[in-house]
């Protein structure tokens, strides 16, 4: 099954059923603030017909606040209904954004769609490369190892 997510197309979604009950939305496009309200309206839709959820990112390009606003409120839904909502596979962009924002602390994130399916251990470190962040006129390298954000102060050298 396809929606469209937004009526200019920025972000598709395509959901199937797998053997073990989750249902599977896989994205495509820009996961924005065009995009938000139609995919909020549609993540409820499929958690009302199956509590758990999983949702590949692998063809998102781009996330801004707005889109994660949307999967954090899913998967709050999704855990009031007893069920859970997962992320599977997103894409080098994407990870950035969820490192940088800490929402790879508050949403179970795994690097595959089977990794999801059958809640393997994360690999952060293989799903979230370095986020560059600035701060005061300085970089901060953050590292996501082990569920713990180790942080790098790089200061400028006079």
């Amino acid at each position: 099954m396809t929606h469209s997510a937004a009526d200019e197309t920025s972000l598709s979604l395509t959901s199937r059923t797998n053997r073990g009950g989750y249902v599977i939305a896989a994205l495509s496009g820009d996961l924005g603030i065009a995009s938000a309200p139609a995919l909020r309206e549609q993540l409820l839709s499929l958690l009302r017909a199956a509590s758990h959820l999983i949702i590949d990112l692998s063809a998102v390009e781009r996330a801004d606040a707005s889109g994660l606003a949307a999967l954090v409120g899913s998967g709050r839904r999704a855990r009031l209904l007893g069920g859970s909502l997962r992320l599977a596979a997103p894409s080098p962009e994407v990870a950035r954004v969820l490192s940088a924002t800490g929402m790879s602390q508050h949403l179970g994130i795994f690097p595959t769609v089977r990794a999801a399916i059958t809640g393997q251990p994360r690999l952060p470190e293989a799903i979230f490369p370095s986020a560059t962040v600035l701060a005061r006129s300085h970089r901060i390298d953050g590292v996501i190892a082990g569920g713990a954000t180790h942080n790098r102060l790089c200061l400028p050298l006079t």
